[in-house]
Parts: structure tokens; sequence; C-alpha cells
């Protein structure tokens, strides 16, 4: 795993606030070398840590958010898996994904490390032109998620793109 995709994660709350069950909740779990699941992008209502290698990160219905999976043994690498998720509301329909309760809709998911890097990448390039990837289009993922599934290069998230998934969120869309 390299060090250029080091876990990043933003807060909107304090971590005291108490969880409400409306939250999605994400077990983290950090041991070095071992097991690393770490929260790209996404922000938070609230975090619980349970011990120095666990804590629960808490989303509010509607959040999106990047969850990377990775675990080795003595042997190197076992699984890689990057998983892009939209939180859902109580009574609406989800997808059960491991360590996260109840679950959530499965935007991108991807699995094995080469395509983790490419996602991450892109996730990144995102980033680079000033748009926060928890803010982009919920097809933009799928989009991507199609393309890789098929080995193509997924299409550049643009600033023009964002700003037409602003202006549709606007007008209630």
């Amino acid at each position: 795993m390299s060090a250029a995709f080091a876990p990043r994660a933003a807060s909107t709350a304090s971590a005291s606030s108490p969880p409400s069950d409306t939250l999605t909740h994400v077990e983290l779990t950090h041991i070095e070398k071992r097991i690393e699941n770490w929260i790209r992008f996404g922000h938070h209502a609230h975090e619980q840590l349970l011990d120095r290698r666990r804590r629960i990160l808490s989303f509010p219905p509607g959040c999106i958010f990047a969850f990377v999976r990775w675990a080795s043994n003595d042997f190197g690498t076992v699984a890689s898996r990057l998983d892009i998720v939209r939180c859902v509301a109580p009574g609406e329909s989800y997808q059960t994904l491991p360590f996260v309760r109840p679950g959530g809709e499965i935007l991108l998911r991807v699995d094995g490390w080469p395509k983790v890097e490419k996602i991450l990448q892109h996730i990144d390039a995102i980033e680079a032109i000033g748009i926060d990837p928890a803010t982009v289009a919920p097809d933009h993922w799928g989009h991507v998620a199609h393309r890789t599934s098929v080995g193509f290069e997924p299409r550049a998230y643009t600033a023009e793109r964002h700003q037409a998934w602003l202006k549709r969120q606007e007008c209630g869309q």
C-alpha cells in the first residue's frame, strides 16, 4: 500500500455528540501491516473510539463516503477493496456491506489493489480541481464503476459537470 493514499476524512460534528438510529455506522480497524480499513472521503457526524485500533464513524442519510479495506498475511496482500457508498434514510432499500451498519446504496465497488489505486487516483484528480469528492454527483460514481468494470478509463469529473449537478439539486431533481 502506498503512503500517497493516506487515510483522510472530514468531520462536521464533535466526537461527543450521541449517535442516532438514522445514521450509518462504519467500523474502522487499523492493525499495522495486517488490517487497514479507512474512510478516504466523507463527512461523518459522530466518532466513537472503541480502543486504540478500532473506531466507529457515523454518517447521516444522503452522505456519500469512500470506504477502503486492505488486509494481508505473512505472504502479502490478501484483500484490497474500495466501496463508494451513499447512506440511506430509514425505510429506504439498501445493500449490505461488511463493517457498515445497516448498509447503504453502493455506488461503486472495486476489488484488487491495481483497480483500487486507479480509483484513488481518480478521487485525487477530483480533489485537484477543488471539488470535495463527497459532493460529486452519485451518477458519476456509477459511471466510474461501469467503465472500470470493463477496463476503460472513466471520463474526468469537471467543474462544469459539478455545477450542473449542484443546479439540479437546487431545482429538486
